[in-house]
């Protein structure tokens, strides 16, 4: 039978789809049980519940509200204590980014909560995401490029082992995935069919969109671009400037909605003095509308412009919500730029590294799907037989006219892939999954082209087999392990820590099954050093006693065990990168011990004599 014959494809989509989406919400769902609270859970989770139950957005506000509002709807119906006397709450002395982590820390675990079961819930409504975020893929792909490539986007995006390492947390990474496929699928249809109906959920969608990830503002030069490319091509100026103008108007709309419902009991004064103190360094500190907008004496000044404009109407009573969405896109922008201090190849940098990216990337993901990557491109490559310097304007032209919707998402890669190489922040593969969706749907495109094509169809076919079973173990082996897959080029999660860390490998997912082995094997005492959302005191108790790297090895008691996690262990090994002035190399002496336990893929644990 040919599995890639048009009957069997057409009969059999549904099935194989929803089979495969159930495959994946089983897959997250399970896995997740056993996970302990992860680094950004925390401010995530009591900022959404606070958002929600006291519509006030002051904490967190460098993530937009959408889906942490999504993760915490079942928390609504729990009877939860909220720390509302905390100092973290309150925040007498402004805002500073380490109250929204203390308090995360006291409503899961010091106010009487079980932090458990909040997870429990809190993650559910993550994982319908993920499987909406898959559904949409497989749609975006069947609506574009027909059956065959959406059951193999969706079989990629099923077995990712990013996707199903994020896609069970409270955080924001999947959600912007979705997100970009979401806004893109009715921006494109509303192009194409420049309908009331097409256009309105256009621009709500890019509305959603903005308020799931600010990363995602750059779906908007994105869809200028593609609009200006529509016109080139295919002359239709009017229809496609009103698409684009109604979706902006639209986006604006939507912005002022979501953040007005959830800062309705924010004081306006409060607000303002937040404000003021959260946008305190951006480029270069405070200034006036005059000195940086209307007579700026330097680019300097006038890179303060928008941070005064966000200022001057953070009190504003209709305008507020847009100024209060202004301060988390600058606050967001700024820490792209300011970088995070984190260990990779080695080193130990804050800066960043312009290969950081690519690799995490190519080490990330399946190896299966790289050769598949590979493959479907150099058989469309070989396919071209006219040198590319002959015509390229209107072969150009020809292209785009015909693969529009594949341009478009080519286009949306390399936007989002030099803004990120450029960016300062690595501190994981999971801010590269806005590109993740259209990624595998282009491979899924190459792929089938490249079977439907190929002389050597039963060579192609046995292949292919292969690389599908191969990508299908790699990720099922590893299960529930999934923040910590690496491929075989590194040799797999044992190694990955010698070269990337934090939430590539390690964000303190293990600490429950850390518990369980102390227990298991007990131990009376053990000294941690845990990075990650989960409290070590809670889960254990009296056999907790705290370390960190800084300190002196020699206070370290003989015959004691010492659990590190990866992230700490190799940020204390790691050699400084240039103009890197902070402490490092307090790790080393560890290097004379061989860990005796290793929990999960993310915590080593050493016995000291």
């Amino acid at each position: 039978m040919n599995i890639f014959g048009p009957g069997m494809w057409l009969n059999q989509t549904k099935k194989i789809s929803i089979a495969l989406l159930l495959f994946i919400f089983l897959l997250a769902f399970f896995s997740s049980l056993e996970d302990s609270a992860t680094s950004d859970e925390n401010p995530h989770i009591v900022a959404g519940y606070s958002y929600l139950r006291k519509k006030d957005m002051r904490l967190n506000p460098e993530h937009p509200p959408l889906a942490k509002d999504l993760a915490v709807i079942p928390l609504l119906f729990l009877k939860l204590n909220f720390p509302e006397n905390s100092f973290a709450w309150q925040q007498p002395d402004g805002p500073y980014w380490w109250h929204q982590f203390n308090l995360g820390g006291e409503f899961l675990y010091r106010s009487g909560n079980d932090p458990d079961k909040i997870l429990f819930f809190a993650r559910f409504p993550m994982i319908l995401l993920l499987v909406i975020c898959g559904f949409f893929v497989f749609k975006y792909a069947r609506e574009f490029f027909g059956e065959k490539v959406a059951i193999l986007a969706l079989f990629f995006f099923t077995f990712s082992p990013t996707f199903l390492a994020h896609g069970r947390l409270v955080t924001t990474d999947v959600a912007a995935s979705f997100g970009v496929v979401f806004a893109t699928f009715f921006f494109l249809k509303a192009l194409k069919d420049p309908s009331l109906k097409n256009i309105i959920l256009a621009g709500i969608s890019l509305g959603i969109a903005q308020c799931l990830k600010f990363s995602l503002i750059l779906i908007i030069p994105f869809f200028v671009f593609i609009t200006l490319f529509w016109i080139l091509i295919f002359k239709e100026i009017k229809k496609s400037l009103k698409v684009l103008l109604i979706s902006l108007i639209l986006w604006v709309f939507v912005v002022w909605v979501v953040y007005g419902l959830q800062i309705y009991h924010y004081p306006p004064e409060r607000q303002l003095r937040d404000t003021k103190i959260n946008l305190e360094s951006f480029s270069g500190g405070p200034s006036s509308i005059k000195e940086s907008c209307l007579f700026p004496k330097s680019f300097e000044k006038l890179k303060r412009c928008p941070a005064e404009i966000v200022i001057l109407a953070s009190n504003k009573p209709l305008i507020r919500p847009l100024a209060h969405y202004g301060l988390g896109l600058l606050m967001a922008s700024q820490r792209a730029a300011g970088g995070h201090t984190t260990y990779f190849l080695g080193e130990i940098s804050a800066a960043g590294w312009k290969n950081y990216f690519p690799f995490v990337y190519l080490i990330k993901e399946p190896l299966a799907f790289h050769i598949l990557t590979i493959i479907s491109l150099s058989f469309f490559l070989l396919k071209i037989k006219e040198p590319f310097w002959k015509r390229p304007i209107e072969r150009m032209k020809n292209f785009i006219r015909e693969n529009f919707v594949a341009f478009s998402m080519i286009l949306w890669l390399l936007i989002y892939w030099l803004t990120s190489i450029k960016a300062n922040l690595n501190i994981g593969v999971r801010h590269l999954l806005p590109v993740f969706p259209f990624t595998m749907i282009l491979v899924a495109k190459g792929t089938i082209y490249w079977l439907e094509n190929t002389k050597f169809k039963k060579l192609s076919l046995a292949i292919f087999a292969i690389l599908i079973f191969w990508q299908t173990i790699s990720v099922l082996k590893i299960f529930p392990h999934f923040l910590s897959y690496a491929n075989e080029i590194v040799g797999g999660p044992e190694n990955l820590y010698l070269y990337t860390v934090n939430s590539n490998l390690d964000w303190g997912q293990d600490l429950k099954r850390l518990k369980k082995w102390v227990e298991k094997n007990n131990i009376e005492k053990i000294y941690l050093d845990y990075f990650g959302g989960g409290n070590p005191e809670y889960y254990l108790k009296e056999k907790f006693l705290p370390w960190w790297g800084t300190r002196d090895p020699k206070e370290f008691p003989k015959g004691n065990y010492l659990a590190v996690s990866l992230t700490a262990l190799q940020g204390g090994r790691g050699l400084p990168a240039k103009n890197f002035d902070q402490p490092h190399g307090y790790y080393l002496w560890l290097n004379r011990y061989q860990p005796m336990a290793k929990i999960g893929y993310s915590i080593f644990v050493y016995y000291i004599n």
